[in-house]
């Protein structure tokens, strides 16, 4: 897939804000792909961005619908589909964009280093 500059940024849905554990991410997006892009709370004027198809994102949910306590490291071991959800990355950037679209929460009980997400029936 070919990138453009103008045609990633023209226009982007804004669907909301999630707050990790150790940086803030806003959740974009276009008609084929999110955008989830992180800010670093440690380092100044710092980000990155990453992108996630819709159709990744739509068929995650359906597979995950009223789950609870979910990590990206179980997302990523128990999905069949290697090439929708090719690393731990790709996992919780899904898992974010689902938080920022109010298809999934983030479990705040949990004290670890893990992050817990809850996902809607």
């Amino acid at each position: 897939m070919k990138l453009s500059v103008k045609s990633l940024t023209m226009g982007l849905d804004f669907h909301g804000e999630v707050e990790g554990k150790r940086q803030h991410y806003y959740v974009l997006s276009s008609a084929r792909q999110y955008f989830v892009m992180s800010v670093s709370r440690s380092k100044r004027d710092a980000g990155n961005f990453n992108l996630v198809g819709r159709s990744a994102a739509d068929k995650l949910y359906r597979r995950l619908r009223g789950q609870r306590g979910l990590t990206a490291k179980l997302v990523f071991e128990r999905s069949r589909n290697k090439r929708l959800v090719p690393s731990h990355l790709a996992a919780l950037n899904i898992l974010y964009v689902l938080v920022a679209t109010g298809l999934a929460s983030i479990d705040m009980r949990h004290k670890t280093k893990e992050i817990f997400f809850n996902v809607r029936a």
